[in-house]
């Protein structure tokens, strides 16, 4: 009797402990040096931020926040951002797909001086799966949403994946 719950207790906390959440996967990339938004804090009418999207252009032209700008990730340009936002004071809220590489671009502004940063937790994908909308190049409402990757994907829910 001892052994069986111990086997069953085993595999119990073997399928606990390794399902992986957005959480689990942001602690694991991410130093945590710039605190997070929530999808639904962002949306609230009162919160005025700066929106920066951390992806390629690719990922961007498919969807992306309304009155997002495109900064990029592999050929973000610090100084072209600079002369973009003057002051240092405002919200900025960084976003990529689910919160990685917008932690990358946030630490860099905030190295330089900007200091209501912020890094949208689960990126453009909680965002969706939230329920809010998104927008394509043409800055009108779409369900498509570029999921980067197969592998990053599962933390898209809604919406329809796109990869090109």
């Amino acid at each position: 009797m001892k052994n069986s719950l111990l086997i069953i207790f085993s595999i119990v906390s073997l399928f606990s402990f390794s399902q992986e959440t957005i959480t689990n996967v942001l602690k694991k990339y991410n130093k945590e040096s710039i605190p997070y938004i929530t999808a639904n804090e962002l949306a609230t009418p009162s919160i005025e931020a700066v929106l920066l999207d951390a992806r390629e252009i690719e990922e961007y032209e498919v969807s992306h926040l309304k009155n997002a700008i495109h900064v990029g990730y592999d050929n973000f340009n610090l100084i072209e951002i600079k002369n973009l936002l003057l002051d240092n004071d405002a919200i900025i809220v960084v976003y990529c797909s689910i919160g990685v590489r917008s932690e990358d671009i946030a630490e860099k502004l905030k190295k330089e001086g900007y200091k209501n940063v912020y890094n949208l937790f689960g990126g453009i994908f909680e965002w969706k799966n939230n329920n809010f909308t998104v927008y394509n190049s043409k800055e009108e409402p779409t369900e498509n949403v570029h999921a980067f990757s197969k592998d990053w994907s599962k933390w898209l829910l809604k919406g329809k994946k796109v990869y090109d």
